[in-house]
């Protein structure tokens, strides 16, 4: 005798492509987080790293908030532009990456 599985092999065909697209949209949605509210403290140190590391042209590890989640860049402190409120940073690779200054969560030296 044939063991078959009946209507159960059917239900997957069933399934549109735009449900597959908003399953993994929801499931993206609930991995955000809020951006975290830096104190008056923070931002100091923040500013005396970032100081610090283009004075003696040092490396820094940035902790970045973009779209809900985190990312990290390592790079050196290029320019600051205080009218934009932007810096910018070059990597290793030498590409210059544009940050605001509202986005960067943390900041600490890359201690090799």
């Amino acid at each position: 005798m044939i063991k078959d599985r009946g209507k159960i092999k059917w239900i997957a065909s069933f399934i549109l492509p735009e449900m597959v697209a908003s399953y993994s949209r929801i499931d993206w949605d609930n991995k955000k987080v809020e951006k975290p509210i830096l104190d008056e403290h923070q931002l100091e140190e923040i500013n005396q790293t970032i100081c610090s590391a283009m004075e003696y042209n040092e490396e820094l590890i940035f902790t970045l908030y973009y779209n809900g989640g985190f990312q990290l860049l390592i790079g050196k402190v290029h320019f600051v532009d205080p009218l934009t409120s932007e810096l910018s940073i070059t990597d290793y690779f030498e590409d210059i990456h544009k940050v605001r200054f509202e986005d960067i969560i943390n900041v600490c030296k890359n201690n090799e």
